[in-house]
């Protein structure tokens, strides 16, 4: 089984890790704003130790090569479709799959849309997409969210943030180096509009996220400012498989803060 350091779709480039036992079950990783693919580089370690291959992408807008310009390139069932042809190119008919913040989004859809190619699913952070359009309807949500529709914006929102990022993500509670990490990536040409039309793309979404119908993992820190409570406690109505739901006393930034309580629930997902 090859190596994947690059994957070509059209015109579009993405950069992929391919790393651990190569004849390993596989494990794609899945990253959110306005991280990349280096938010899993404290995890994928034990992965590796447990025998397992990790794919980990720089998804659509994070890729230098893969910056289409336009919401509209970025709606979910185009981020869906980069994953599975992430999956095809690496020969694989299943994956196991782990998404966190918008790449939890991305999990959510991809399980819930093709079952057939997911073994199991561990989400972090972010709840089922419905549970969360519910949860604004009975909680705060709507309120914690509000930031989505300032990045509905055009040009203001990387004017305003693009200067601060860096100190933003500190105060949000990132660790220095990935704060300056990725921002450094943000402040590539193009990158940052990409990354918020993921945010602009959401009112031109065609369907609602279905039922997920594989065994899930949801891990969900109760410091979260962006996700609460009452979204994470719905999503277990949204999972038609054996599910477990694991609440951890931390924030939002789970891969870069808790990547040993990560991993282990990964690897007990894959392996159990």
């Amino acid at each position: 089984m090859s190596r994947i350091q690059e994957l070509r779709r059209g015109r579009l480039r993405f950069q992929v890790r391919d790393e651990g036992p190569v004849d390993g079950a596989t494990v794609v990783l899945l990253h959110g704003f306005p991280q990349e693919g280096s938010s899993w580089d404290a995890v994928v370690p034990t992965l590796h130790g447990a025998g397992l291959r990790t794919l980990v992408p720089d998804q659509r807008g994070y890729s230098p090569g893969a910056r289409p310009p336009g919401r509209a390139a970025y709606r979910t069932n185009f981020l869906v479709a980069d994953v599975l042809a992430l999956l095809d190119a690496a020969g694989l008919e299943r994956a196991h799959l782990v998404g966190h913040d918008w790449g939890g989004l991305v999990g959510w859809a991809l399980a819930a849309a093709h079952p057939d190619r997911i073994a199991t699913y561990t989400a972090v952070s972010t709840p089922h997409p419905q549970a969360l359009a519910r949860a604004t309807l009975r909680s705060a949500q709507l309120l914690r969210s509000s930031y989505m529709g300032f990045f509905q914006l055009p040009r203001l929102p990387e004017a305003t943030l693009g200067p601060r990022l860096d100190r933003a993500l500190r105060a949000a509670g990132l660790p220095e180096g990935a704060a300056a990490r990725y921002a450094a990536r943000m402040r590539e040409p193009g990158a940052l509009t990409a990354a918020l039309n993921w945010y602009r793309a959401v009112p031109l979404q065609r369907s609602k996220v279905g039922p997920v119908r594989v065994p899930t993992t949801f891990v969900w820190g109760d410091r979260d400012p962006a996700l609460g409570r009452t979204a994470a406690e719905l999503t277990a109505e949204h999972v038609e498989a054996p599910y477990r739901f694991v609440v951890l006393d931390a924030g939002h930034w789970l891969p870069e803060r808790e990547p040993t309580e990560v991993a282990a629930l990964i690897v007990e997902q894959v392996t159990g």
